[in-house]
């Protein structure tokens, strides 16, 4: 093997972006220096083992949320005016019409790979490393080492969720590594995240989540694997996966608890929540979790929050009402996610910030006014006239005597018809006003939770027949989204069935970029009917396909099949 310097895995990843995963992960070698020569000091190796957790902050926002929540039932980028058609991009992934060379499709495809890449790097680095001679002990080499084995398993498992069998590397030398089959793909993560348990350390009651991978985080991973490996390899796992669920509840993987409030697992000190499993760490102008700002919000929101940020009036909820203002939960039972909220459910008022890292609500919904209480005009159908986010789409601005429609039960509600105060703007992670402006971006991003935790373990033991366990899991969390803790509709042996788990997984995790998993674990994805959506029928479409980009650069890569 020929010797090489870590600083120069942008090569490698270079040569694997164009490859698209192919036959080498090769980069550029340099005589007499290895991983023994290059780590000087301590900071050395905990910046190697940072660098692919920077990757992950990327990771799990941006294209990779929007195949996850784009897709499905939740969420929608409606051609707004003369705004948003994007050669007609959004409506290709609402309407399941995506092709292989859809930009969301490659970039998820590089950015997968590129985190196997950039993570096995550094953990091969490490492990060659003798720690002692940095003042550090086997058992930081072993947390180091198993925490990058863990972090690779993870990029498998959203590869596989995504596209299904990926290229399986353990070394970045290896020559003619193609495609490994589902189950291949499937087993090599089981392993790699089997062995992480067994050595990573478990959290303390007490600690704070600051980014590290410990062994519930590794034990979470593998227990999602078992809970969709029916859709990853044709295969029942749910009791593997209960399993592993209630050891985690049961804390023989560490300290966790349901946090006391809704907000606290999203909130600027969430790193304090006993309920964060994995975060993601989010600081102001320091690796900030921030994407999803200019994609969401509108044009004039900066005026709502009270900030200095512009934004492009993308994204929203998909709309629970029609344009005559009657609900399309009498037509299907997917979609519809602000109507799922029940009323008095403290998530479902307008977001206001209070004043020293204090908030409520959850939504931009209504009229939008300022802090103070003023008015925002719009700027485009609604220039210099109030704006009021509405739960609907339509074009109503067009509605009117002399107008092209006469009343509002004509019109047409499609990807086609939004304007710029089409539904609901979801505000998960909260942004302060100026006057705040240190804590702007503080809220780290919970990648794995608890609460997650509690409702695989019920999904799994609705599925096993034992409703009483369900119920009790779930109502546990919602009570916490009520004026002291009175649930008006609780969940009940009566009334939960799949629609039901479905519902309160959009309830609690809405915009949390896991819904289309959700809905292909429940066989709804292809075959559901939600809001301007038919299904295809196409199971295919469970998967996306492998990039053109990919293929070009590697012809000996397989496309999925149905593309």
């Amino acid at each position: 093997m020929k010797n090489r310097i870590n600083i120069k895995i942008g090569v490698l990843v270079l040569f694997l972006v164009i490859s698209g995963g192919c036959t080498k992960l090769d980069q550029e070698f340099y005589d007499k220096v290895t991983p023994e020569t290059f780590f000087k000091s301590k900071k050395d190796i905990m910046a190697a083992l940072y660098r692919p957790f920077t990757h992950v902050h990327w990771y799990l926002g941006a294209d990779r949320w929007r195949l996850q929540e784009f897709t499905a039932d939740n969420f929608a980028i409606t051609t707004k005016g003369r705004h948003w058609y994007n050669g007609g991009e959004n409506e290709r992934y609402h309407y399941h019409r995506w092709t292989p060379d859809d930009g969301w499709i490659w970039e998820t495809w590089r950015g997968t790979l590129m985190g196997i890449a950039l993570s096995l790097d550094a953990r091969n680095d490490l492990e060659k490393l003798d720690y002692s001679k940095f003042a550090m002990s086997k058992a930081d080499q072993d947390d180091h080492v198993n925490q990058l084995n863990a972090l690779i398993a993870y990029f498998y498992l959203r590869g596989l969720d995504f596209f299904g069998g990926l290229p399986i590397f353990d070394s970045l030398d290896k020559e003619g590594v193609l495609r490994g089959t589902d189950l291949e793909t499937f087993t090599h993560i089981e392993n790699l995240l089997k062995n992480a348990i067994e050595k990573l350390p478990a959290k303390k009651a007490g600690d704070k989540e600051e980014g590290a991978i410990r062994k519930a985080g590794a034990a979470a991973m593998l227990a999602s694997l078992y809970f969709n490996a029916e859709a990853y390899i044709g295969k029942n796992m749910f009791v593997e996966c209960q399993q592993i669920t209630q050891d985690i509840i049961d804390q023989k993987y560490g300290v966790y608890s349901v946090d006391a409030t809704w907000s606290g697992p999203h909130t600027f000190t969430n790193d304090k929540s006993p309920e964060l499993i994995w975060s993601i760490p989010s600081e102001f102008n320091k690796l900030q979790y921030n994407w999803f700002y200019s994609n969401f919000y509108h044009y004039n929101s900066r005026q709502y929050f009270g900030v200095d940020m512009g934004a492009d009036n993308g994204g929203h909820l998909t709309p629970s009402r029609k344009p005559d203002g009657t609900l399309y939960s009498a037509d299907f039972k997917l979609g519809s996610p602000f109507e799922k909220f029940d009323n008095g459910d403290l998530r479902k008022k307008g977001y206001k910030y209070l004043g020293s890292g204090r908030y409520e609500g959850m939504f931009i919904v209504g009229p939008h006014l300022t802090p103070a209480g003023g008015i925002i005009n719009g700027g485009e159908e609604y220039k210099d006239k109030p704006l009021v986010f509405l739960d609907q789409v339509g074009r109503f601005s067009e509605v009117g005597p002399g107008k092209k429609y006469a009343s509002n039960s004509e019109l047409p509600s499609k990807m086609s018809q939004g304007e710029e105060n089409t539904g609901i703007r979801l505000v998960k992670v909260p942004i302060p006003g100026d006057q705040d402006k240190s804590l702007r971006w503080a809220a780290d991003n919970p990648a794995i939770r608890l609460t997650e935790i509690q409702y695989m373990l019920a999904e799994c033991k609705l599925r096993a027949g034992d409703k009483a366990g369900a119920v009790s899991l779930i109502n546990e969390v919602r009570k916490r989204d009520f004026t002291n803790g009175v649930d008006p509709n609780p969940v009940t042996i009566a009334n939960l069935d799949g629609n039901r788990m479905l519902d309160e997984w959009s309830i609690e995790f809405l915009g949390e970029g896991r819904r289309r998993t959700d809905l292909i674990r429940w066989e709804m994805f292809t075959s559901g009917t939600w809001w301007d959506h038919q299904p295809s029928g196409s199971i295919h479409l469970n998967r996306f396909p492998v990039p053109t980009k990919a293929i070009s650069g590697n012809n000996g890569l397989t496309q999925n099949p149905g593309y």
